[in-house]
């Protein structure tokens, strides 16, 4: 608050005293209102606020008879608001030192200047025409600064702690059920295993020299089905995979010769054949995919996503609940219309913008999908990057959105960010929305409240194991503190679908409703959180069923599972034959047409196709190394081979 110290003589007599053109014959100015005519005086040097010359100045001396703070400043109500720099002086007009000064802090371009004052000394004052030459009036007040507010109380409490490492990544890179973190340079990937224990043990995996670093983002999943997660750098200038090898002790490099200005990267079965794609944000240019043939041989495509530049966030989730993955993509700069398109089931996608209300040219760097009203599908918020509004859109389940932003509590939410993602940190049962330097708590009725005081972004995963999501901020760990609300986590591992299982649907059922979560690989906007479905329980004491829909479309049901603790959860596909595990078998062309190629087994071995739902529908014995399929429909299907080590599967699709 102000203290104002204005007699009423002061008042009455604003304006008659007027300054001079000089530093030597400045006027003398106490508490109260000043006026200055025009602003023709001598120039002031140096210059204390800002720079940039100005041709003239006036000139006022101010000597306080107290301790204390002032105020000068040509903000004053009544009066017009005029554009102002002042510099406060100490010293004598031959040996000016700068105390205080200020440019455009006030509305209107205004100054206000607060500065420290010791009784007995005398400041000189002196307002220039960098801005203008006309006149205006001032006040000359005592300053008492209002209290400072208390520190805001975070919903979400956590803790941080060094770990030494830039974790751009977070997830399970040695497959024990513990989430690590992963930081990447050019020519080395350094993994932290979290150990069961607790804590990490560090372990550096050196790696060829990468063409292209993770400056933008990074993606993660089992692209050659070997069991261990690859890493997928976006680069400003292209595309680099890291592909681990079987026992992920060591790294091979890809690299793709065309420029690509990458910014998200994710993993993704865009085609829907078991094998797992990748896509990245092209921002200068139409988006690019890299098709995978069945062996983890990626093939470089654009074109299909998007004609235009300014692609940032993207993000696949089933908006539309028919099974496949759709894209949204969150965009800026050169044509922020973001685009949000359905996938046809056949390798196309069409466009939805216009029809379902994201054709707003609203910029955004990413976006934040989840079920915030449990009610079974995808809603959304796009989050604005660094201007702009937030927009809240509710899935109504009948393939259409409304926008609900008004009222919920991120209308009024101001902060910025390029990264927007969505956990249930709490564990209350309801996704929350993080991003701006805050995490929105879903109040589970449509509306949110903002908690400040929270970690920056980064990587999301449970790594301390205690069921409660925690972030990784640059190299600090922030760790989320536990309450009293039960949790569960759901590893997936895909056999006719991807082997990540990225793309699956797990829908949880307790006695107050159900929950959804996707498997992905990339959200938000850089980095990489972890592959596992992190649900939150409440106080519910009991969850009655897992249902997972796999990518292939195979439905499977997991009655009455146990609560605080992680399910892995292998795809069936109904023969009960154990599998052995052969990374040496391969099938090719994929998609077949005529006739399927099987490599790394006997030539005439038996061997059997299966639908995705497990049905059988073709046996006999390999033809010197080949099977023909020419009958089969196009679609997705599982082939079994039998080998004396046991069942070998490998998913093809045909033509």
């Amino acid at each position: 608050m102000y203290k104002l110290l204005l007699p009423a003589l002061a008042l009455l007599a604003a304006g008659s005293a007027r300054a001079q053109n000089t530093c030597a014959t400045a006027v003398p100015v106490g508490l109260g209102l000043h006026t200055v005519d025009a602003v023709n005086g001598t120039p002031a040097t140096p210059y204390c606020a800002a720079s940039g010359g100005a041709s003239a100045a006036e000139w006022f001396t101010f000597t306080a008879t107290a301790d204390t703070v002032i105020r000068v400043s040509t903000n004053v109500p009544g009066y017009p608001t005029v554009d102002t720099r002042v510099h406060v002086y100490t010293g004598t007009c031959g040996a000016l030192a700068c105390h205080a000064g200020d440019d455009d802090s006030g509305p209107g371009y205004s100054s206000i200047c607060n500065f420290s004052v010791t009784a007995g000394t005398t400041y000189i004052i002196a307002f220039d025409n960098r801005w203008t030459s006309n006149g205006f009036t001032f006040s000359v007040e005592e300053y008492s600064a209002p209290p400072p507010p208390p520190p805001p109380v975070s919903l979400f409490p956590f803790t941080s702690t060094g770990v030494g490492v830039n974790g751009i990544a977070a997830l399970d890179m040695n497959n024990d059920g513990l989430d690590d973190i992963v930081g990447v340079s050019s020519t080395m990937v350094t993994i932290l295993q979290q150990q069961p224990g607790g804590g990490f043990q560090p372990v550096n995996i050196p790696t060829p020299q990468a063409d292209n670093s993770p400056s933008w983002s990074m993606a993660a999943g089992d692209i050659d089905s070997n069991g261990q997660n690859d890493l997928m750098y976006g680069g400003g200038s292209g595309v680099t995979f890291m592909m681990a090898n079987s026992d992920g002790t060591a790294y091979t490099e890809v690299s793709f010769p065309q420029y690509i200005f990458s910014q998200r990267t994710n993993m993704v079965d865009i085609n829907n054949d078991g094998h797992l794609d990748a896509f990245v944000c092209h921002d200068v240019a139409a988006n690019v995919a890299f098709m995978n043939d069945g062996t983890g041989t990626l093939t470089f495509t654009q074109g299909g996503f998007g004609p235009t530049c300014g692609n940032y966030g993207s993000l696949w989730t089933d908006w539309d609940n028919d099974g496949d993955q759709d894209l949204f993509i969150a965009k800026c700069g050169c044509d922020p219309v973001d685009q949000i398109m359905r996938n046809n089931g056949n390798g196309t996608f069409t466009e939805m913008n216009a029809a379902l209300g994201f054709a707003d040219s609203h910029q955004s760097w990413s976006s934040a999908w989840g079920d915030f009203d449990n009610d079974g599908d995808m809603d959304v918020l796009v989050g604005a990057s660094s201007s702009g509004y937030h927009k809240l859109m509710r899935n109504n389940g009948d393939g259409s959105f409304t926008n609900i932003t008004a009222g919920s509590g991120i209308d009024s939410f101001n902060g910025q960010s390029i990264e927007w993602t969505t956990h249930d940190y709490d564990n209350d049962g309801w996704l929350d929305i993080h991003g701006g330097g805050a995490i929105l708590k879903n109040n589970g009725d449509g509306t949110f409240t903002v908690s400040n005081n929270v970690p920056g972004n980064g990587p999301v995963a449970d790594l301390n194991n205690d069921g409660f999501l925690d972030v990784v901020n640059g190299s600090t760990l922030l760790v989320n503190t536990p309450n009293d609300n039960n949790w569960m986590r759901v590893r997936l591992i895909g056999t006719v679908s991807n082997k990540s299982a990225i793309g699956a649907r797990i829908t949880i059922t307790t006695a107050s409703g159900s929950q959804i979560r996707e498997i992905r690989s990339g959200d938000g906007f850089r980095y990489m959180s972890t592959l596992y479905a992190h649900f939150g329980l409440g106080s519910e004491e009991e969850v009655t069923q897992i249902a997972i829909r796999w990518p292939s479309g195979i439905v499977q049901i997991i009655e009455n599972p146990a609560i605080n603790t992680l399910h892995t959860i292998t795809e069936e596909i109904g023969t009960g034959v154990a599998e052995a595990t052969r990374s040496d078998v391969n099938v090719f062309p994929v998609p077949a047409t005529d006739v399927l190629n099987v490599t790394g087994i006997a030539a005439n071995s038996p061997v059997r196709v299966l639908d995705a739902a497990g049905r059988t529908l073709l046996t006999g014995n390999l033809l010197n190394g080949r099977i023909n399929v020419a009958a089969l429909p196009a679609g997705a299907y599982v082939l079994e081979a039998t080998t004396a080590e046991g069942r070998v599967v490998r998913t093809f699709t045909k033509e």
